[in-house]
């Protein structure tokens, strides 16, 4: 008989949209399933988000996907990469990685769409977005940008010192409908929906 500690065996099935657009993504669905659902914990599932991208080094082709899980009480990420067998710090193979972290929703802080609309002045009511970024912050990564202050007088040489803004952005997914087609955009434009209404109504709790 197997032993159960070495074979462990999925609790939980995924919903059918979720594994349908893990297989429609095509980057090793299987891994990606599993580390979703330890990290789902059998919750049920609200909204998902699925993103593949490849991304072009200098030298290397790399593979990646994410996959954002939305539950009545938490934002699940899954990130996925392959690797090549020469990496210094992997083994002698071409391996995977991939690592999940859930969120309680009492704990985002901010969901900001950045939408891009091409001819705006045409633009219709329901037309949707070309191409958004959706940007999420639960002050896991924070990030400063500074420069130096001025007084507004141009021939001022004093030093007034730094200012800047600081920004949560642990995560960034850029959608568009040239390179991922329509339905992905407004799939992402769903998500984004339904995440800022759990939110809001986790923040208030």
């Amino acid at each position: 008989m197997p032993d159960a500690r070495t074979h462990p065996k999925t609790s939980h099935e995924l919903p059918a949209a979720l594994r349908s657009d893990l297989e429609r993504a095509g980057y090793f669905p299987e891994l990606v399933t599993d580390v979703l659902d330890v990290a789902i914990a059998g919750e049920p599932v609200v909204a998902h988000l699925v993103h593949a991208e490849t991304t072009f080094d200098s030298d290397a082709v790399r593979r990646h996907i994410t996959a954002l899980v939305l539950t009545s009480t938490r934002l699940v990420v899954a990130h996925a990469d392959d690797h090549a067998p020469d990496d210094p710090d992997g083994p002698p193979q071409p391996y995977a990685t991939a690592a999940t972290e859930a969120v309680p929703l009492r704990a985002v802080r901010s969901v900001v769409v950045n939408h891009v609309v091409p001819q705006p002045q045409e633009y219709v009511r329901g037309a949707g977005s070309r191409d958004l970024t959706l940007t999420i912050g639960w002050g896991a990564v924070s990030r400063l940008d500074l420069e130096p202050a001025t007084c507004g007088d141009p021939d001022c040489e004093a030093d007034h010192g730094y200012t800047g803004t600081a920004s949560a952005d642990d995560i960034a997914l850029r959608v568009a409908s040239d390179a991922d087609g329509e339905d992905a955009v407004r799939e992402a434009l769903a998500f984004a929906r339904a995440l800022s209404a759990l939110s809001a109504g986790g923040a208030a709790r």
